[in-house]
């Protein structure tokens, strides 16, 4: 359940309207800047309000010491009208059985209405109508998208399930088509020339766009010119055209596990803004003159040619910054030094520093996964790093720094909001059960004490998932006009200028500097934020999608491992079991509350853990244990455990076994017909 921070209680029968969020069960809670609390409203009054609804409540009378409750009155406005699932078809009617939690009904199919869809394929459907004393949604399917289990299907359907677009329209296509491959002369003429300046792009081996690059000359003794040269995408996507519009709509790039799924059409991103080796281009530039110790004396902003001397990837530029020679060997050392420096320097100013682990797969040429990789920044990673949070900071605060909130002219920041006191207060109860501890005093002490156990918690068990907590615990970092700072950076003033080709809030940061640049206008504030809340909104799509895509390659990576046994770490726990983390894989799955059969347990959510109600037994979050996989469901992206502990055999899982659940079993024992212990405690409803 969600917190909020508003000003009063909603009285007795009054109408508040906010947003539904679907729990697990079925009912939901509506969020409504009109209610300090949230309002709870079971299933059968839920209207057929579904998750992101916007609805209007009517508010209960409530009981002391009680949860506010009310019902669904009217449904505002639908979050979203697609959904994903399987179609299952017979002799009269078929209905879409939804893959995701969020659509808690099936969706009635008439048979004029398949749109060529076959029993058990994997389709979109769109609701067309839902009569209000009607059980079931009516739909048409408007996409077939395959067989479920297929790569494709798979990664398409998780595209569809967040409303995320694939192909792009025909002529959008066209429209980047019709862009001339040339450089025009007289654009060259009006901009500053980095051609002759050794200049280079580092970014992993499989990159496909490079959006930045780095040039690097020594200017005087212990005096080095530093440009960060970033794709000038605003050149060639001009404001209300067909391809700023569909860049816009898109508002990001989306990197699903095998592949991405561009936020331009691939003559831009790919082609002419792409920084690669060897050809002229276009680029927008922050050009800095740094002393030895990385301070910087002087900056320029503005549009520039360059031409990319070399291409490195990752792996070979680390490889010189550890020793082996190569190709710019001096500059690559002499930018890793100064990026040494201004990392140094951005700690020693606040910064935090998160430096999770990330999973990768190697994947055979249908898409299977055949392994799990753990891929982690090196010194090479962090160069580039340090150079485009430079030019992020140094853009923001061309713009920002200085003026008064009556003069400020509008701008785009990212911003990054303090975590409240709350989260950190439950963060720093939950790792003390590690033996760490943070010190919340104050800013100073909490990201130094953060940065300590960051580094203490390296190539332990408990690393991933108290990094993971860490990192939930801060706040999101979002888009907005309105400029607060980025709390986890210790900046004061930071924006995203560095990668146009996969964000559109980088295209709007580039207008807006060059219009600032040439002395022109404020633009409409409440129309940029409108826009920059329009990008935070599809960011998070996407990187749920990105999630979805990691979750099915585990799930699919898992499947011939069914009966084997791994040793995890409890990562989260809930009110239907707890989920753990494979310490060899970082694969995560269920293991069911029913799945439990020694005792009745109940989640403690306050101390994240679920308790045996009669012997007392806990399973902790962050607890060391040994499960068996055993189940592999790639429909709903769920993997299923059993937990295994000394001296107790293998059981096969519940799907596989007759009976009743396991729970439901312990109860009949224990409490009989009347549904009481001995004792006379009433047994707890499931």
């Amino acid at each position: 359940m969600a917190k909020n921070k508003f000003k009063e209680e909603p009285t007795v029968k009054s109408y508040i309207t906010g947003e539904v969020e679907l729990t697990a069960k079925g009912a939901a809670y509506v969020i409504s800047p009109e209610s300090k609390s949230d309002i709870f409203v079971a299933f059968p009054n839920l209207k057929h309000a579904l998750n992101g609804d916007k609805v209007k409540v009517l508010v209960y009378a409530r009981r002391k010491a009680e949860r506010i409750e009310g019902e669904v009155v009217e449904i505002l406005e639908r979050k979203k009208s697609t959904f994903v699932g399987v179609v299952q078809r017979s002799d009269n009617y078929a209905f879409l059985l939804p893959s995701g939690k969020q659509m808690p009904y099936d969706v009635f199919l008439p048979l004029s209405h398949l749109g060529g869809a076959k029993n058990g394929d994997k389709v979109v459907v769109q609701i067309t109508e839902w009569p209000e004393h009607q059980k079931n949604p009516v739909g048409t399917v408007i996409q077939v998208l395959g067989q479920p289990g297929d790569n494709d299907t798979e990664m398409n359907a998780i595209m569809a399930e967040y409303e995320l677009p694939v192909a792009f329209p025909k002529k959008v296509e066209k429209a980047a088509e019709r862009i001339p491959d040339e450089l025009p002369a007289g654009e060259i003429a009006r901009r500053r020339d980095f051609r002759g300046t050794v200049t280079f792009t580092i970014d992993p081996k499989d990159a496909k766009d490079f959006d930045d690059a780095l040039s690097v000359r020594e200017v005087g003794k212990g005096r080095y010119e530093i440009g960060v040269h970033i794709a000038d995408v605003s050149h060639y996507v001009q404001p209300d055209t067909l391809l700023d519009r569909e860049a816009y709509a898109r508002a990001t790039s989306v990197y699903l596990v095998d592949r991405t799924i561009p936020m331009l059409p691939e003559k831009l991103s790919n082609g002419l803004c792409s920084l690669r080796p060897d050809e002229d281009k276009f680029c927008f530039s922050a050009v800095f003159e740094l002393d030895a110790e990385a301070k910087v004396t002087s900056q320029w902003f503005g549009r520039t040619v360059i031409r990319s001397n070399r291409r490195f990837t990752y792996e070979e530029a680390q490889e010189i910054i550890e020793g082996a020679p190569g190709e710019y060997q001096k500059e690559v050392l002499l930018l890793n030094g100064l990026a040494q420096k201004l990392r140094e320097e951005r700690f020693r100013g606040g910064a935090i520093d998160f430096d999770r682990i990330e999973v990768k797969f190697n994947l055979d040429e249908k898409g299977k996964p055949l392994g799990v990789y753990f891929k982690q920044s090196k010194e090479a990673n962090k160069l580039i790093e340090e150079f485009m949070l430079l030019a992020n900071k140094k853009v923001a605060e061309k713009i920002g720094k200085g003026q008064s909130k009556q003069k400020a002219k509008t701008f785009v920041y990212r911003i990054h909001d303090k975590p409240t006191e709350e989260k950190l207060t439950d963060f720093n109860r939950f790792i003390s059960k590690f033996g760490y501890g943070l010190k919340l005093s104050n800013r100073k002490a909490l990201t130094a004490s953060m940065n300590n156990l960051m580094q203490e918690v390296k190539d332990r068990p408990e690393q991933n998932l108290i990094e993971t907590l860490a990192i939930r615990t801060m706040a999101k970092a979002v888009y907005s006009t309105v400029n607060i700072g980025h709390y986890g950076l210790a900046f004061d003033h930071y924006t995203h200028f560095t990668s146009p080709i996969r964000r559109y809030p980088d295209v709007m940061v580039h207008r807006l500097l060059q219009r600032y640049l040439d002395d022109g206008r404020s633009v409409s504030q409440e129309k940029y934020e409108e826009m920059c809340e329009h990008a935070s909104s599809m960011e998070q799509l996407a990187a749920n999608a990105e999630r979805a895509s990691i979750k099915y390659k585990q799930v699919e990576f898992m499947s011939d491992k069914i009966g084997e046994a791994f040793q995890g770490t409890i990562s989260g726990v809930t009110q239907w079991g707890f989920y753990v983390e494979l310490e060899e894989s970082k694969c995560e799955g269920l293991v069911p509350m029913h799945e439990l059969e020694d005792d009745y347990y109940e989640f403690d959510e306050k101390n994240y853990c679920i308790v045996g109600r009669h012997y007392g037994k806990r399973y902790q979050l962050g607890d060391t244990v040994t499960v068996q996989v055993a189940k592999a469901n790639l429909v709903s992206r769920q993997l299923d455990f059993v937990l295994l502990e000394e001296g107790r055999p293998a059981r096969p899982h519940r799907s596989d076994r007759s009976g009743p659940p396991a729970q439901d079993e312990w109860q009949r024992r224990r409490f009989g017909k009347r549904g009481k212990d001995k004792k006379g405690f009433k047994k707890k409803r499931r």
